[in-house]
Protein backbone atom coordinates (compact mmCIF):
# COMPACT_ATOMS: atom_id res chain seq x y z
CA UNK A 1 0.00 0.00 0.00
CA UNK A 2 1.97 3.02 1.27
CA UNK A 3 5.35 1.46 0.57
CA UNK A 4 4.60 1.40 -3.16
CA UNK A 5 3.96 5.14 -3.28
CA UNK A 6 5.70 6.86 -0.42
CA UNK A 7 8.82 4.97 0.76
CA UNK A 8 9.21 6.38 4.27
CA UNK A 9 12.38 4.33 4.96
CA UNK A 10 14.17 6.32 2.26
CA UNK A 11 12.24 9.58 1.96
CA UNK A 12 10.55 10.46 5.26
CA UNK A 13 13.39 12.83 6.22
CA UNK A 14 15.66 15.01 4.14
CA UNK A 15 19.08 13.35 4.54
CA UNK A 16 22.57 13.76 3.16
CA UNK A 17 22.15 10.54 1.21
CA UNK A 18 18.89 11.51 -0.55
CA UNK A 19 19.74 15.22 -0.91
CA UNK A 20 23.40 15.77 -1.88
CA UNK A 21 25.18 19.03 -1.23
CA UNK A 22 24.74 21.56 -4.07
CA UNK A 23 21.50 19.88 -5.15
CA UNK A 24 18.19 21.74 -5.12
CA UNK A 25 14.90 20.93 -3.42
CA UNK A 26 11.49 22.37 -4.24
CA UNK A 27 9.24 23.62 -1.48
CA UNK A 28 6.13 21.46 -1.33
CA UNK A 29 3.74 24.42 -1.44
CA UNK A 30 5.95 26.65 -3.58
CA UNK A 31 7.24 24.21 -6.23
CA UNK A 32 8.52 26.98 -8.51
CA UNK A 33 11.03 27.97 -5.82
CA UNK A 34 14.32 26.10 -5.70
CA UNK A 35 16.11 25.71 -2.38
CA UNK A 36 19.85 25.21 -2.93
CA UNK A 37 21.27 22.72 -0.43
CA UNK A 38 24.27 24.68 0.74
CA UNK A 39 26.66 23.49 3.42
CA UNK A 40 24.79 25.42 6.15
CA UNK A 41 21.73 23.21 5.57
CA UNK A 42 23.48 20.05 4.40
CA UNK A 43 25.44 19.55 7.62
CA UNK A 44 22.25 19.87 9.69
CA UNK A 45 20.89 16.78 7.95
CA UNK A 46 21.32 13.19 9.16
CA UNK A 47 23.63 11.12 6.97
CA UNK A 48 20.83 8.66 6.22
CA UNK A 49 17.39 7.61 7.43
CA UNK A 50 17.71 6.29 11.00
CA UNK A 51 14.81 3.82 10.62
CA UNK A 52 14.27 0.93 8.23
CA UNK A 53 11.12 -0.71 6.90
CA UNK A 54 9.24 -2.49 9.71
CA UNK A 55 12.26 -2.11 11.97
CA UNK A 56 10.08 -1.20 14.96
CA UNK A 57 7.88 -3.85 16.58
CA UNK A 58 5.05 -1.94 18.32
CA UNK A 59 4.45 1.76 17.79
CA UNK A 60 2.00 4.24 19.26
CA UNK A 61 0.98 7.30 17.27
CA UNK A 62 -0.53 9.63 19.85
CA UNK A 63 -2.91 12.28 18.61
CA UNK A 64 -4.23 15.05 20.80
CA UNK A 65 -7.96 14.31 20.77
CA UNK A 66 -10.15 14.90 23.81
CA UNK A 67 -10.96 11.19 23.81
CA UNK A 68 -7.68 10.70 25.69
CA UNK A 69 -8.95 12.68 28.70
CA UNK A 70 -9.51 10.22 31.57
CA UNK A 71 -8.57 7.35 29.24
CA UNK A 72 -5.94 5.92 31.61
CA UNK A 73 -3.92 4.91 28.54
CA UNK A 74 -0.60 6.39 29.70
CA UNK A 75 1.07 3.19 30.86
CA UNK A 76 -0.10 1.32 27.76
CA UNK A 77 1.37 4.01 25.51
CA UNK A 78 4.63 4.11 27.46
CA UNK A 79 4.98 0.32 27.08
CA UNK A 80 5.26 0.65 23.29
CA UNK A 81 8.67 0.28 21.66
CA UNK A 82 8.35 3.61 19.83
CA UNK A 83 6.05 6.59 20.40
CA UNK A 84 5.23 9.35 17.92
CA UNK A 85 3.52 12.54 19.12
CA UNK A 86 2.18 15.53 17.19
CA UNK A 87 2.65 19.27 17.63
CA UNK A 88 4.33 19.60 21.02
CA UNK A 89 1.48 18.36 23.24
CA UNK A 90 1.79 18.49 27.04
CA UNK A 91 3.02 15.28 28.69
CA UNK A 92 3.44 16.64 32.22
CA UNK A 93 2.33 14.72 35.31
CA UNK A 94 -1.14 16.25 35.02
CA UNK A 95 -1.69 14.38 31.74
CA UNK A 96 0.74 11.45 31.87
CA UNK A 97 -1.78 8.97 33.33
CA UNK A 98 -3.86 9.41 30.17
CA UNK A 99 -1.27 10.03 27.44
CA UNK A 100 2.00 8.73 28.87
CA UNK A 101 5.28 10.59 28.62
CA UNK A 102 7.52 8.40 26.49
CA UNK A 103 8.32 10.17 23.24
CA UNK A 104 10.68 9.16 20.45
CA UNK A 105 9.61 11.63 17.74
CA UNK A 106 7.45 14.72 18.16
CA UNK A 107 6.35 16.88 15.24
CA UNK A 108 6.22 20.68 15.28
CA UNK A 109 3.97 22.59 12.90
CA UNK A 110 5.17 26.10 11.96
CA UNK A 111 1.88 27.47 13.31
CA UNK A 112 2.78 26.12 16.76
CA UNK A 113 6.04 28.07 16.75
CA UNK A 114 4.24 31.21 15.58
CA UNK A 115 1.18 31.07 17.84
CA UNK A 116 2.58 29.59 21.05
CA UNK A 117 6.17 30.76 20.99
CA UNK A 118 6.03 34.13 19.18
CA UNK A 119 8.05 32.74 16.24
CA UNK A 120 10.96 32.27 18.70
CA UNK A 121 11.75 35.95 18.36
CA UNK A 122 11.94 36.81 22.06
CA UNK A 123 11.76 34.45 25.04
CA UNK A 124 12.98 30.94 24.32
CA UNK A 125 12.45 29.49 27.80
CA UNK A 126 8.89 28.15 27.34
CA UNK A 127 9.83 26.48 24.04
CA UNK A 128 12.94 24.86 25.52
CA UNK A 129 11.02 23.73 28.60
CA UNK A 130 8.42 21.99 26.43
CA UNK A 131 11.16 20.34 24.34
CA UNK A 132 12.92 19.07 27.48
CA UNK A 133 9.68 17.44 28.64
CA UNK A 134 10.11 14.86 25.87
CA UNK A 135 13.41 13.52 27.18
CA UNK A 136 15.73 12.61 24.30
CA UNK A 137 13.04 12.67 21.62
CA UNK A 138 13.85 13.80 18.09
CA UNK A 139 11.98 16.74 16.57
CA UNK A 140 10.35 16.62 13.13
CA UNK A 141 9.40 19.76 11.21
CA UNK A 142 8.09 20.48 7.68
CA UNK A 143 10.95 22.89 6.92
CA UNK A 144 10.59 22.40 3.17
CA UNK A 145 6.87 23.14 3.14
CA UNK A 146 7.55 26.77 2.21
CA UNK A 147 9.87 29.69 2.82
CA UNK A 148 8.33 30.71 6.14
CA UNK A 149 8.51 27.12 7.38
CA UNK A 150 12.21 26.96 6.55
CA UNK A 151 12.86 30.22 8.38
CA UNK A 152 11.15 28.91 11.52
CA UNK A 153 12.87 25.52 11.35
CA UNK A 154 16.30 27.14 11.11
CA UNK A 155 15.41 29.42 14.01
CA UNK A 156 14.41 26.39 16.09
CA UNK A 157 17.78 24.77 15.33
CA UNK A 158 19.56 27.97 16.34
CA UNK A 159 17.63 28.18 19.63
CA UNK A 160 18.49 24.56 20.43
CA UNK A 161 22.15 25.08 19.57
CA UNK A 162 22.29 28.23 21.67
CA UNK A 163 20.92 26.22 24.60
CA UNK A 164 23.61 23.57 24.09
CA UNK A 165 21.19 20.93 22.81
CA UNK A 166 22.40 18.40 20.24
CA UNK A 167 18.91 16.90 19.99
CA UNK A 168 18.17 15.55 16.47
CA UNK A 169 16.00 17.86 14.42
CA UNK A 170 14.69 16.26 11.24
CA UNK A 171 12.90 17.79 8.26
CA UNK A 172 10.07 16.07 6.36
CA UNK A 173 11.16 15.48 2.77
CA UNK A 174 8.84 17.47 0.46
CA UNK A 175 8.71 14.53 -1.95
CA UNK A 176 7.41 12.35 0.87
CA UNK A 177 4.81 14.98 1.81
CA UNK A 178 3.67 15.22 -1.81
CA UNK A 179 3.46 11.44 -2.24
CA UNK A 180 1.51 10.90 0.98
CA UNK A 181 -0.89 13.71 0.06
CA UNK A 182 -1.42 12.23 -3.40
CA UNK A 183 -1.96 8.74 -1.96
CA UNK A 184 -4.68 9.86 0.41
CA UNK A 185 -6.34 12.10 -2.20
CA UNK A 186 -6.69 9.01 -4.38
CA UNK A 187 -8.51 7.43 -1.44
CA UNK A 188 -10.88 10.36 -0.98
CA UNK A 189 -9.08 12.58 1.54
CA UNK A 190 -9.39 15.94 -0.20
CA UNK A 191 -7.62 18.56 1.92
CA UNK A 192 -5.26 21.47 1.41
CA UNK A 193 -2.51 19.61 3.21
CA UNK A 194 -2.21 16.42 5.19
CA UNK A 195 -2.45 16.73 8.95
CA UNK A 196 0.54 15.88 11.12
CA UNK A 197 -1.37 12.88 12.43
CA UNK A 198 -2.03 11.52 8.95
CA UNK A 199 1.62 11.99 7.95
CA UNK A 200 3.00 10.31 11.06
CA UNK A 201 0.47 7.46 10.99
CA UNK A 202 1.34 6.86 7.33
CA UNK A 203 5.04 6.72 8.17
CA UNK A 204 4.40 4.39 11.11
CA UNK A 205 2.60 1.93 8.83
CA UNK A 206 5.86 1.55 6.90
CA UNK A 207 8.32 1.66 9.79
CA UNK A 208 6.43 -0.44 12.36
CA UNK A 209 5.14 -3.99 12.35
CA UNK A 210 2.23 -3.07 14.65
CA UNK A 211 0.64 0.40 14.81
CA UNK A 212 -1.68 1.71 17.54
CA UNK A 213 -3.46 5.08 17.24
CA UNK A 214 -4.49 6.92 20.40
CA UNK A 215 -6.27 10.26 20.53
CA UNK A 216 -7.53 10.04 16.95
CA UNK A 217 -11.20 10.91 17.33
CA UNK A 218 -12.09 14.37 15.91
CA UNK A 219 -15.66 14.42 17.19
CA UNK A 220 -17.48 16.22 20.00
CA UNK A 221 -18.82 12.97 21.48
CA UNK A 222 -17.18 9.66 22.27
CA UNK A 223 -18.49 6.29 21.09
CA UNK A 224 -20.94 6.26 24.04
CA UNK A 225 -22.26 9.78 23.37
CA UNK A 226 -20.39 11.58 26.17
CA UNK A 227 -19.16 15.12 25.42
CA UNK A 228 -15.49 15.54 24.47
CA UNK A 229 -13.24 18.58 24.39
CA UNK A 230 -11.37 19.04 21.12
CA UNK A 231 -7.97 18.28 22.68
CA UNK A 232 -7.20 16.37 25.85
CA UNK A 233 -5.61 19.54 27.25
CA UNK A 234 -7.95 22.29 25.92
CA UNK A 235 -10.98 22.90 23.71
CA UNK A 236 -9.34 25.13 21.11
CA UNK A 237 -10.66 24.39 17.63
CA UNK A 238 -8.40 24.19 14.56
CA UNK A 239 -8.32 26.76 11.81
CA UNK A 240 -11.11 25.89 9.37
CA UNK A 241 -10.57 24.74 5.82
CA UNK A 242 -7.11 23.16 6.10
CA UNK A 243 -7.67 19.57 7.26
CA UNK A 244 -10.61 17.17 7.05
CA UNK A 245 -10.05 15.21 10.24
CA UNK A 246 -13.35 13.26 10.18
CA UNK A 247 -12.54 11.91 6.71
CA UNK A 248 -9.00 11.03 7.78
CA UNK A 249 -10.47 9.24 10.78
CA UNK A 250 -12.93 7.32 8.60
CA UNK A 251 -9.96 5.85 6.71
CA UNK A 252 -8.15 5.00 9.94
CA UNK A 253 -11.26 3.11 11.07
CA UNK A 254 -11.33 1.25 7.76
CA UNK A 255 -7.72 0.20 8.32
CA UNK A 256 -8.69 -0.82 11.86
CA UNK A 257 -11.51 -3.03 10.52
CA UNK A 258 -9.00 -4.75 8.21
CA UNK A 259 -6.53 -5.38 11.03
CA UNK A 260 -3.87 -3.12 9.50
CA UNK A 261 -3.69 -0.87 12.57
CA UNK A 262 -5.63 -0.40 15.78
CA UNK A 263 -7.59 2.75 16.64
CA UNK A 264 -8.12 3.00 20.41
CA UNK A 265 -11.45 4.63 21.30
CA UNK A 266 -12.17 3.16 24.75
CA UNK A 267 -10.68 3.69 28.18
CA UNK A 268 -7.62 1.49 28.70
CA UNK A 269 -7.96 -1.41 31.12
CA UNK A 270 -5.06 -0.32 33.33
Amino acid sequence: MLQRCCNAPSLLFVTQSNTPISSTVHYEQEPVKNVPIESSIYYMLPKSMPYQRQQLARCAVVGNGGILHNSRCGSEIDAMEFVFRCNLPPVSAEFAKDVGSKTDIVTINPSIIIDRYDSLMQRHGPFLARIRSYGNASLLLPAFFGGRSMELALRARYVLDEAGSSRPLYFFHPIYLAHVGAFWRRHGVQERRSSSGLLVASAALELCREVHLYGFWPFSQDVDGAHLSHHYYDDQRPRPGIHVMPIENFHFLQLHSKGILRVHTQRCSN
